[in-house]
Parts: C-alpha cells; structure tokens; sequence
C-alpha cells in the first residue's frame, strides 16, 4: 500500500516508546508521541505533543488536537508509572491516578482516532502492560490497572475486529528503562541478582519490547488480535524473586 501508516505512541519520549519511534521512522512511518515531555531528538516524520495523560481534561484536549491533525493508523500505549507500596501505605488515590493513565487514556485517544480507523479499515492498537498484571510485591494499584488493560484490549478486540482493526498487549518483564532503575539502583547488585534469576539470564532492553509490538503493528498481523504476549525473559512463568 502507499499509504505511509501514522502510529501514535504515548510515552514516545523516552525508554520503550522512544525506542519504538526510533525504529518506526528509520522505516519511514509517521510518529506521533505525547507525554510529560518532548522527545531529545528530532526527525521529519515526527510530531510531539506534550501533556499530563494522568488529568482527563489535558487527555481529553490533546487526543481531540491530535486527532484533527492526523489520521492515526496505530496507537501503541506505552506512558506509565509505578507508584510502588506495600499494602499498609498503599492510597487508593494511587489507584485512581493509574486507572487514568493506563485505562482512561488509552479510552480517549483511541476514541479519537476510531472513526478514522473505520473508515480506513485498519487500525492497531497495543498496549504495553506487565509482567506484574501477574502479581508482584509493592504493585497495588500498578498491578491492577495492568490487569485492567488485558481485559479491556480483550473486549476491544472483540467489539472491533469486523473492522479491521487488532487490539493486543505486550506484557514486558524486567526492562532496563528508567522506571525500573527508578526502583532498583542502576548496576547495582540488586539489578545483578534480578538478572540471575530471570530464566534467560538477563534483564530485558528497550528494543526486545519494541520488537513484539512492531510484530503486532504489522499489517501481515491481521489474524491475530486479543492476545497477551509476555517479553520477560520467562518470569512470568516462574516469577522474579526478591
């Protein structure tokens, strides 16, 4: 096809996002990212929108200022954050906060983007979960909003696969990114002994994530929607330890 697809990336900035992106336009496909901050890097093919994906209101406005300047092929949901607790300190405010960004956010901009998808009759949408969807020490309100997410892509790939459009999740283990080293000190031997236990023998990158979604984003994809593919290294089938 001619058509130079358009994907939109939340969290394009920085770690997995920004490794997408990277990959995307040296193929030469259209990005657009939005997050907290502007990409360090620039090219042709890509436009950066900034916004707090955590308030409604500035979700609210930049999936309508996105969607009126671009015709969005794919979105990939990738922004996210941690807010790690145990149970005694845990907020349910916490919950509230992720709810928006890992559920109401990815809701408002594939809104945005879906008449247009329809009309087109193609569209991808993946979202980055976790690993800890599973379980994991300290993840109150992050595991369960990524838990979310797996059956809310399930209920959208339900609702738009006579469409055309595939809705799936890469659920990352261990990644070297900056919300993990924002838990456990970078080369330190926490993060060496982490990677002792992950089945492969070693924490994951950027780009093994970046990867599985650019699998999903493929237009030979098309038969396969509603899936949760785990990049971890095998953790999910064993778990991390401490």
């Amino acid at each position: 096809m001619s058509h130079v697809r358009t994907t939109l990336i939340t969290g394009g900035n920085s770690g997995i996002g920004e490794a997408l992106a990277k990959n995307l336009v040296g193929r030469g496909q259209r990005v657009v990212s939005v997050g907290l901050d502007a990409p360090d890097w620039t090219h042709d093919l890509l436009t950066a929108y900034r916004a707090d994906l955590t308030c409604l209101e500035q979700t609210r406005a930049v999936a309508q200022e996105i969607s009126s300047n671009h015709a969005i092929d794919c979105l990939v949901h990738n922004a996210g954050i941690i807010l790690p607790n145990l149970l005694p300190d845990a907020k349910p405010e916490d919950i509230l906060a992720l709810a928006q960004l890992h559920l109401g956010a990815p809701m408002l901009l594939t809104q945005a983007a879906l008449e247009g998808m329809i009309s087109r009759r193609f569209g991808r949408i993946v979202f980055v979960s976790s690993r800890a969807a599973m379980g994991a020490a300290t993840r109150s309100a992050y595991s369960a909003t990524k838990a979310g997410v797996h059956g809310m892509a399930r209920t959208w790939a339900l609702e738009l696969a006579a469409s055309g459009i595939t809705v799936n999740v890469v659920a990352p283990g261990p990644i070297l990114t900056d919300n993990f080293w924002g838990i456990v000190p970078k080369d330190s031997e926490r993060q060496e002994r982490m990677a002792r236990n992950v089945p492969v023998g070693r924490l994951g990158a950027r780009g093994d994530v970046a990867h599985a979604i650019e699998f999903f984003l493929d237009e030979r994809s098309d038969f396969v929607t509603g899936q949760v593919l785990y990049v971890c290294g095998g953790t999910s089938l064993v778990g991390l330890g401490p």
